[in-house]
């Protein structure tokens, strides 16, 4: 009885060792999982600092003009760390900006999917869409880029979006819109006079030459020395036959940089412009009258250059008939033949009435034969600037 009531020694041994035992096993696992934990933590920290030097590798192959090894380098990045925006975006804009457009959209539109405000996402999409010339995606994305979240610097690099939009919209010839962005751009710009000039430059080219001079101006008035800007108001001002205008600017842009052609040469249209002008305030009755009769006898000679072989020299506007010419052109001849006996009368019987009525067939005169007989020179040029707005040429 008493040996049942006692177990033997070695049972309650064994009986006292197993928690024992069961807590060492237990210590053991946790410190064999820490130990697990570490190496994982030391393992990945390994890969990302692989990552990170094929990254750096990648945009130093980048800098030095080897985008293919970059892009195997931002691959082997990405293979190491797959959830890493940067790495993607790189890759992305290197296989873009390699002519791989397909693979790049890839790239570039899932980070999109992922974070379709980003700015930087969107700036990447916009510039994919200039390289296959899509116009309703440059817009689309330069837009998100303009009005989404930049992490850095917005307004500037907003101002930049938009400047990359316009430049884009000018080579396609959508100036309607190149003018609303660049009318977006102008609340944003400081004081610098370059960024004025910048935009000035590009009004011209979007033939918003009212904006464009205001912002020409703008610049003169901080260096009135600015050759570029004082070529831009000239021309500005010569677009918006504003010719008298534009002959001071030009004459500055000339003065400034002598060897300017195109200064030069809107130059000596503008000067021939004011010269021809009978309209012009000031002018004597001789002047204006010497001024119509060369008017005059200069149609007279377009006419006849429209009938004259090329190597032919058609001197005196009396030498064609009227024969070989266009119904149209011969009945504005058969005008100018019953209008030339008049043209005496000026001096005589000084009348604004019968100048006018020289004037209306001289302009009619030019704007007929510029559709039908080729382009205009010097004077004739001239001639229809003044037609365009017989009384403004002289602002």
């Amino acid at each position: 009885m008493q040996a049942a009531a006692n177990p033997p020694i070695a049972t309650r041994a064994i009986a006292t060792r197993g928690p024992l035992v069961l807590a060492i096993l237990v210590a053991l696992a946790v410190i064999g999982l820490v130990g697990v934990n570490q190496l994982v933590v030391i393992h990945r920290r390994q890969v990302r600092k692989l990552a990170e030097k094929a990254y750096q590798l990648g945009l130093a192959e980048q800098q030095s003009g080897k985008p293919e090894r970059a892009i195997e380098d931002f691959r082997a990045a990405l293979s190491y760390d797959p959830d890493n925006d940067q790495y993607q975006l790189s890759l992305g804009r290197a296989l873009r900006d390699t002519g791989r457009l397909d693979e790049a959209e890839s790239y570039l539109f899932s980070l999109w999917q992922r974070t379709p405000q980003d700015s930087t996402i969107n700036l990447a999409l916009a510039r994919l869409a200039v390289r296959k010339d899509n116009l309703d995606e440059a817009l689309r994305y330069y837009h998100n880029a303009i009005y989404g979240v930049w992490k850095s610097d917005p307004d500037a690099n907003r101002r930049q979006a938009r400047f990359e939009l316009t430049e884009f919209l000018l080579q396609k010839g959508a100036l309607p819109q190149a003018q609303a962005e660049l009318v977006g751009i102008l609340p944003t710009l400081a004081k610098d006079p370059a960024v004025h000039l910048r935009v000035a430059e590009m009004l011209n080219r979007a033939q918003d030459y009212n904006r464009a001079l205001t912002e020409f101006q703008y610049v003169l008035q901080k260096d009135r020395h600015n050759a570029a800007a004082l070529l831009g108001a000239g021309q500005a001002a010569f677009q918006l036959a504003r010719y008298r205008t534009a002959q001071i600017y030009l004459l500055g842009a000339v003065n400034t940089e002598p060897g300017n052609e195109r200064a030069a040469q809107l130059l000596q249209n503008a000067t021939l412009v004011l010269q021809a002008d009978p309209f012009r305030r000031g002018i004597s009755d001789v002047e204006r009258n010497l001024r119509i009769q060369v008017a005059f006898a200069q149609v007279g000679r377009r006419l006849d250059s429209c009938l004259a072989p090329p190597d032919s020299d058609a001197s005196s506007p009396t030498d064609a008939g009227t024969a070989a010419l266009p119904p149209d052109l011969a009945a504005l001849k058969t005008k100018w033949k019953q209008m030339q006996p008049k043209l005496s009368r000026m001096s005589d019987e000084p009348s604004s009435d019968l100048q006018d009525a020289i004037m209306d067939l001289v302009f009619q005169i030019e704007q007929q034969t510029q559709t039908e007989c080729g382009p205009p020179q010097a004077l004739d040029q001239a001639l229809l600037a003044i037609a365009r707005d017989p009384t403004g040429v002289d602002r």
